[in-house]
């Protein structure tokens, strides 16, 4: 056998290596797991202190002795690339380990075990866990808020409806598929407003008129997303395409128009548009407080969307200009047809980005007195009956928008890697 250096592992005495290295993290890995979830300690001969960071020491080395350079592992190669890159951030993942498994078991307990819910009422939660039976008795009003429970289901045809109109593109022949942009820019987004307007609204059709003033919940939240989504994106277009105008009065305007919106907060945009704004309407004139949130939202998300997509055009090459320009290209066929998709194509992170955020900027709604689905929350923690758990209330509302924008980011990262070129 080869001289061991253990200070410099190398390829010459792999195995060596690699199983010690790996027998000593798991080691320290199982110690804390027995520790954490079964009060085992099986390093209890060592003194206080030191049985406390002999964990840490064995799993610092463990992953010292498996840092190989080109093992030929795949796995281990990306594991020694990614993470265990030095002792610096060997201890830190160790320390990262450590903290789940010390954590998890009081977490299970709180979230499953000691939880309760069954019950309508505060007085079934008598357990240390956490009381789901507040979020049963409240889910209603969380995916609907006030909407009256009768009506309801008004709101889920019509979210329904849209759902599979957003799924035409799909099932679309190639004779189709020419249309589908002209299809999702225009003829959805009129076709989601109808539904909104004549279904969720009524006064129409024999339908009984719910004001907004009842709408809330993650409903709420759903369709002020939408809106401002297929409404700030196409603005954005338009405000980039314009900052890069040769035309000065374009592109003063375009400027100014996206600086003003990003030098704003989003709370006082809101502000303006529910107190400010109608007072400079004419006095018979009335514009409905959810349109002007959805309104002032697209706007100030605009501005975002602008200036990601002006990254993505100012990331093309000359050359793309040009050569479209050598083929009789006008402006507008020229961006249309050859500039503007490769730009988004680049630009699909910061876009998904943007979106990511204006979802979760929707809670900011409740400035106006719209209570999306925290705003309901809000609500329902002052509730005499229900004081005391707001902890629920919020884990619940954290884990639905985690839902919603892990959703989104896969499916941007999906999108990416679909139109993935080499360049």
């Amino acid at each position: 056998m080869n001289k061991i250096n253990f200070l410099k592992p190398d390829k010459d005495n792999f195995y060596t290596y690699f199983y010690t290295g790996s027998f000593l993290f798991f080691l320290s890995v199982l110690d804390v797991f027995l520790n954490s979830f079964f009060n085992i300690n099986i390093t209890s001969f060592l003194p206080g202190f030191l049985g406390f960071i002999f964990p840490l020491i064995i799993g610092t080395i463990g992953l010292h002795l498996i840092r190989i350079e080109y093992s030929g592992l795949k796995n281990l190669d990306l594991l020694n690339k990614h993470i265990n890159t030095n002792n610096f951030n060997a201890i830190l993942t160790l320390l990262i380990i450590f903290i789940i498994l010390k954590s998890a078991p009081p977490a299970m307990s709180w979230f499953v075990f000691d939880a309760t819910i069954s019950g309508d009422s505060k007085e079934a939660c008598t357990g240390t866990g956490a009381c789901w039976t507040y979020i049963k008795v409240w889910f209603n009003r969380f995916m609907y808020g006030m909407y009256p429970n009768e009506f309801q289901w008004r709101i889920n045809v019509a979210f329904i409806i849209l759902i599979g109109l957003a799924f035409v593109g799909y099932f679309s022949g190639e004779r189709l598929k020419k249309y589908l942009t002209f299809y999702y820019v225009i003829i959805y987004p009129i076709i989601a407003f109808i539904l909104i307007y004549y279904l969720i609204s009524g006064g129409h059709f024999g339908l009984e008129w719910i004001e907004t003033g009842a709408w809330g919940g993650l409903s709420l939240t759903f369709i002020v997303s939408f809106f401002c989504l297929i409404f700030c994106f196409p603005v954005g277009m338009i405000l980039a395409l314009g900052r890069r105008s040769n035309l000065p009065t374009i592109r003063y305007f375009s400027v100014g128009f996206i600086e003003f919106w990003r030098g704003v907060p989003l709370i006082t945009v809101l502000f303006m548009s529910s107190v400010m704004f109608p007072m400079f309407l004419p006095q018979d004139f009335f514009l409905d407080k959810l349109v002007r949130v959805i309104i002032a939202i697209s706007l100030f998300e605009a501005a975002y969307v602008a200036e990601v997509i002006r990254g993505g055009l100012q990331a093309l090459p000359r050359g793309q200009y040009d050569a479209a320009k050598s083929l009789g290209m006008g402006y507008w066929k020229m961006h249309i047809f050859v500039i503007l998709p490769q730009a988004l194509k680049l630009v699909i992170p910061g876009i998904a980005n943007t979106f990511l955020a204006l979802v979760k900027d929707t809670p900011l709604i409740f400035v106006v007195g719209l209570l999306e689905l925290a705003g309901m929350l809000g609500l329902a923690k002052t509730n005499p009956d229900w004081l005391g758990f707001a902890m629920e209330g919020y884990v619940f509302a954290s884990i639905v928008f985690w839902i919603i924008c892990y959703a989104m980011s896969k499916y941007s990262y999906n999108l990416e890697l679909k139109y993935k070129t080499e360049r």
